[in-house]
């Protein structure tokens, strides 16, 4: 059997699985993210490795185990010593305070430079692992003086669990080029920088076996990958043309295509297991349904049953911005808001405008991506947490103007690390192979012509808005 597991950016999810794909139990847990400032939002590495080691027990109890894959949230970053220890919490990817060091590095770089590492004019942003670098050597230098490794989350699990320090390549994407090499006119503008980055290995390569005293010990682990990277295998995406959409704290969109135009905004990542992903990570998605139910004094349950009996004339625009934007915009100062209120607005107008602005914010991403790629699909394979609710996901097919193939686990990524430790080990003979034999779906949700002009017009406004918003997001930046 094979154990997938994913420590994302709210809860580490965990499954054991058959040689067959199918899931036979579940684990999820979730932790607590810290926000002691504005722009800080930080979390535990040690609380990962807690509930990694308790997913591993209760998985495994009367199972043989084969191989567990692993993947994560990216962009969030431990510092750690050469005891491999965290020396600090760990910066998650919402956190903003690296925006000015990042500004500052990405200054020095030109587009054309830009677009030879990366294939598209892509900005070094404050959750960039250079910018994070900077900043921790320019305000902790002793930190930074002790520091061995700058590590995702999956990695700092995996050196744990086995004392191998390794990476995967598209979790390294914002320092490597696109032959998968690191860019050494980018890491030299921080001396040292370059030795603490991880050797780089490729998804399925066994790196090591879990280590005595811990569950699961002698069981051989893989390389793993980044969340979006695992959750394309684990929502069925393996073929040039196709289209992703997962859903979880942030939206993640993907396009798979071998064609390349650089396009402002998104991600053009070089090729890795024969597939070339266009991909654009938003900041907000299921993160803005959690905290407007939460406003509303709401569980999420009620709030999706209230938002289906919203008055459409009542729904203000809502742009989901709540700390800042990633992609196309990556802009840290936007701000998140509620434009057309009026005395007849109420909670149920409230939590459909949240479901709208992030099925907008998630239309800017693929309309970059198909401009990226050159390629317009017409179904797109949906996954995630996000894709439970059977009201967002016809929003969000009305809004792409597109049909939502919805995979039959929600947990992609979970699956996908799965199907990487059994490629690692044999079981299948490529990921190709396994995401087509083994990823089902239960549903496919069609655009309804009827709401198309109603969405054309909010879309519009939703991107007037931003820019319309900027100045005054300005004068709040802090």
């Amino acid at each position: 059997m094979l154990i997938g597991i994913d420590v994302g950016t709210t809860a580490v999810k965990a499954a054991l699985f058959d040689e067959a794909g199918h899931a036979l139990r579940h684990f999820s847990e979730t932790y607590p993210t810290s926000r002691p400032e504005p722009g800080h939002v930080e979390q535990d590495p040690k609380i990962w490795m807690g509930l990694v080691t308790k997913a591993l027990f209760e998985l495994s109890q009367n199972a043989s185990i084969k191989a567990i894959g692993f993947c994560s949230q990216v962009n969030t970053h431990v510092f750690v010593d050469q005891n491999l220890e965290a020396l600090r919490p760990a910066f998650a990817w919402q956190d903003t305070r690296c925006a000015a060091d990042a500004a500052a590095l990405d200054s020095k770089i030109n587009g054309e430079d830009k677009i030879k590492w990366w294939g598209a004019p892509l900005p070094i942003d404050a959750s960039h692992m250079l910018a994070r670098m900077v900043y921790v050597a320019r305000t902790a230098p002793d930190l930074w003086a002790r520091t061995k490794f700058v590590l995702a989350p999956k990695d700092y699990c995996l050196a744990a669990l086995t004392g191998e320090v390794v990476a995967d390549p598209m979790t390294h994407f914002g320092i490597l080029d696109q032959s998968l090499s690191l860019i050494d006119p980018l890491l030299d503008l921080l001396e040292g920088a370059k030795a603490h980055v991880p050797k780089i290995a490729p998804f399925t390569k066994q790196i090591g076996f879990i280590k005595q005293g811990n569950p699961c010990a002698g069981v051989p682990i893989v390389t793993g990958a980044m969340d979006a990277w695992s959750g394309l295998f684990g929502a069925g995406v393996s073929e040039e043309g196709q289209g992703l959409y997962l859903s979880g704290t942030s939206e993640i969109l993907g396009l798979i295509s071998s064609q390349k135009h650089p396009t402002p905004g998104v991600i053009a990542f070089a090729p890795c297991e024969e597939l070339t992903l266009h991909a654009g990570p938003t900041q907000s998605g299921g993160a803005s349904a959690a905290w407007c139910a939460n406003l509303l004094s709401m569980k999420l349950p009620e709030f999706f049953s209230e938002a289906a009996h919203a008055d459409l004339d009542h729904v203000p625009l809502f742009l989901p911005h709540l700390e800042g934007e990633r992609a196309p915009l990556w802009d840290a100062s936007a701000k998140g808001s509620f434009t057309g209120l009026t005395s007849a607005t109420g909670p149920r107008e409230l939590a459909r405008a949240v479901l709208e602005g992030v099925a907008y914010s998630a239309r800017l991403v693929f309309e970059r991506l198909e401009a990226s790629g050159k390629r317009a699909p017409s179904i797109i394979h949906h996954s995630g947490g996000g894709s439970c609710s059977d009201l967002w996901c016809q929003i969000r097919s009305d809004v792409l103007g597109k049909a939502l193939k919805r995979t039959a686990t929600s947990d992609a990524g979970v699956l996908g690390a799965a199907l990487m430790a059994g490629v690692g080990v044999g079981l299948f003979s490529s990921l190709a192979q396994a995401t087509k034999e083994f990823v089902l779906f239960n549903r496919v949700f069609e655009p309804q012509s009827a709401e198309h002009a109603y969405h054309v017009a909010r879309y519009q406004a939703y991107q007037l808005a931003y820019e319309q918003l900027k100045p005054v997001n300005a004068a709040f930046a802090r």
